[in-house]
């Protein structure tokens, strides 16, 4: 029943916002904020890779894009969201270590912490991840040291990361009833890059990061609630230099190919994110996506909405 609920919602283009005024809340089944949709373009309105699933007074962030602390700060008062505000941001996975994805990862480590976060991070991410979390965490030792030591009010926890590279598919973390799996995606020539599958026995939300089609992810998006998948303009395409075609080709997913995803694993809802539009619009997306045979629920998302 949920599935279908999703399914008219999204028809009506759905994205759940501003009208809101009341005050924090947790809230009472999974949902998927998007925090940021942007690419390593500097589009001033589309902050870096960014994604939350929030359950309660949870949220499990996926990508770390620049703008990530704002934007979840953003997220939580447009919504109403408890489990977006600062000092709750202690759960953070990453799809792969390219830059646009991880340029926010200090800003996870150590901004919630100074804004009163008293848990370590948990972070997850592929082979690399902790070697970039202890080196952020060197880089950062004399801002730690004088918040600690140096007069300023602060916790001697909040500041840690307890980091872990997740190096096969399988599950990485339960807890408080929502599971979250490692799917290993291809994204050009990385040896390690994960999309995410993140269920709580009710609702099953699919986040592709960064990728290719591959095998493993249609698997893991097969009959999801919500697929939340990178996307590029299939029309805008051959108006790229022949090196960049090859690029995007490997690296990432056209709506040629998305709407064949869809089709074949139905989920209730797809979300366009990380878009690559090459002068294309949202609408334009969608129309393709619908030229290329995929009459399902679909929407191309912005900032900091909900679903």
């Amino acid at each position: 029943m949920y599935r279908y609920a999703v399914t008219l919602l999204a028809l009506c283009v759905f994205a759940i916002g501003a009208s809101s005024a009341q005050s924090m809340a947790p809230i009472d089944r999974m949902r998927l904020v998007v925090l940021g949709t942007g690419t390593p373009n500097a589009d001033p309105d589309r902050s870096g890779p960014a994604l939350a699933i929030v359950k309660g007074e949870r949220s499990y962030l996926f990508d770390a894009g620049p703008g990530i602390v704002r934007r979840a700060a953003a997220a939580s008062r447009q919504h109403s969201l408890v489990a977006l505000e600062a000092s709750r941001l202690d759960t953070m996975f990453l799809t792969h270590l390219h830059s646009d994805h991880t340029l926010g990862l200090p800003d996870v480590m150590f901004s919630p912490w100074v804004l009163e976060r008293t848990a370590p991070l948990a972070l997850y991410g592929p082979p690399g991840t902790t070697r970039m979390a202890r080196a952020l965490q060197s880089a950062y030792r004399d801002d730690v040291r004088m918040r600690l030591d140096g007069g300023e009010p602060s916790n001697r926890t909040g500041w840690r990361t307890n980091a872990t590279d997740i190096r096969r598919a399988g599950v990485v973390m339960e807890r408080d009833g929502v599971r979250v799996e490692a799917i290993p995606v291809l994204h050009g020539t990385w040896t390690h890059a994960f999309g995410y599958r993140v269920s709580d026995g009710t609702t099953t939300i699919v986040i592709s990061g960064d990728a290719r089609p591959s095998p493993a992810l249609r698997e893991a998006a097969r009959g999801a609630d919500i697929l939340a998948h990178e996307v590029y303009s299939t029309h805008r395409f051959s108006t790229r230099p022949p090196e960049w075609q090859r690029y995007h080709s490997s690296f990432h997913t056209s709506t040629r190919e998305l709407a064949a995803i869809a089709n074949e694993t139905r989920p209730a809802l797809v979300v366009l994110y990380h878009q690559l539009y090459w002068g294309a619009t949202d609408e334009d997306l969608v129309a393709e996506m619908r030229e290329f045979g995929y009459a399902g629920a679909v929407v191309s998302a912005r900032d900091l909405e909900m679903y």
